[in-house]
């Protein structure tokens, strides 16, 4: 990095997530295909300072045709048995979440009790049952998920950063971030994002339950925080990976499965990390 009078310099090479939280910023458009080129996640807020749009490349992989291809012909029983495989590993991450900050344990045993006994595409909605009771336990009795409140705030903030890392990772491997396992919205440009995000849901959690539980205002050095929350390491596969690259073998491992090349999916945990 190199700093002449005002000026920062960055080779963009160097940046995974940039966030425009200024209405006054002004970027040129060689620098916004720069960035769409090096694949840099990049995302822009709104007044209320939560992320309103993502920079994406129109060409992500050189194989793009053949994987959307192979997306939109993925075997649907191969995607319901991922989907309630998903469900089974984001209820265990949250698990790991409540026994971190010593919540209550007959909470902990009744979502035991749900992750194992998840049927075929979920359809019993155990996945909606958890979080009912995982998020009142953590949050308290009166919490409402989508609420006006600062907790909502900064899950919504937290959700939105992994939402558009993991996008512009889906598309830099050249798949369509609107063609879902699960999530099906014909307005949603983002449905296989939404799969891929759950099971880093709790990561985002773990940080408001001990940051900002007590806050009113949702304040600039929260949404920093969850900006580099991002940038640290988590374990898959039996090693601490970057937050990117545990999202990466997690999509390949998905992307092998989905096409028949093995039956193992590589799940991250929720423990993070300092680089």
């Amino acid at each position: 990095m190199e700093v002449n009078n005002d000026s920062i310099l960055l080779p963009i090479s160097d940046i995974q997530i940039l966030v425009i939280d200024n209405y006054q910023s002004h970027l040129s458009v060689p620098l916004i295909n720069k960035l769409t080129e090096n694949n840099v996640c990049t995302i822009l807020c709104g007044v209320d300072h939560l992320p309103k749009s993502y920079i994406l490349p129109m060409n992500g992989h050189f194989s793009s045709s053949g994987n959307i291809f192979k997306q939109i012909h993925w075997n649907e029983k191969r995607k319901a048995t991922l989907h309630a495989m998903i469900v089974k590993y984001k209820i265990l991450n949250q698990i790991e979440i409540l026994k971190m900050n010593q919540r209550n344990f007959d909470v902990i045993k009744k979502l035991y009790e749900f992750a194992n006994s998840i049927v075929l595409d979920d359809k019993t909605n155990r996945e909606g049952l958890a979080a009912k009771m995982y998020f009142r336990e953590l949050f308290g009795q009166d919490f409402i998920r989508f609420d006006e409140d600062v907790i909502n705030a900064g899950l919504n903030y937290g959700y939105a950063i992994f939402r558009s890392l993991i996008t512009s990772i889906v598309v830099a491997k050249g798949y369509l971030a609107n063609i879902g396992i699960f999530h099906k919205g014909k307005q949603n440009m983002f449905n296989l994002s939404d799969d891929i995000i759950e099971v880093f849901r709790p990561i985002v959690d773990h940080y408001v339950y001990n940051e900002m539980k007590e806050d009113i205002l949702f304040k600039q050095e929260h949404r920093e925080a969850l900006i580099q929350l991002a940038n640290k390491k988590i374990e898959i596969d039996d090693r601490k990976q970057t937050i990117a690259n545990a999202i990466s073998f997690y999509l390949d491992s998905i992307f092998k499965y989905l096409d028949g090349e093995t039956g193992h999916i590589l799940y991250p945990l929720p423990v993070v990390y300092d680089i």
